[in-house]
């Protein structure tokens, strides 16, 4: 990844790739509203079925494994937290 947090495969950031990633797992109605960084996804209508399949989609779209160890409701409560846990396992 370069300085700007892009990936040189893929034009958008990793940012922009998990918010992509939030909203699809959201599905409709919500997958088309803003997500602020910060906000608990959760209580934007993230159930825990739907975060499971963020986390295999995290997987698929980064190309890494999420540790049985990281997958803990504090590391997928927002993008950020998500982000700060992509940003620990090396990605």
């Amino acid at each position: 990844m370069n300085e700007a947090g892009r990936d040189p495969i893929s034009p958008l950031t990793s940012r922009e790739r998990l918010l992509a990633l939030a909203r699809k797992a959201m599905g409709a109605p919500g997958a088309h509203r803003p997500i602020a960084v910060d906000a608990r996804l959760a209580e934007l209508g993230i159930s825990s079925i739907k975060m499971v399949g963020l986390m295999l989609a995290i997987e698929a779209e980064f190309n890494i494994t999420i540790d049985q160890a990281e997958i803990t409701p504090e590391n997928f409560a927002s993008i950020a937290s998500i982000e700060a846990m992509l940003e620990r396992i090396g990605r």
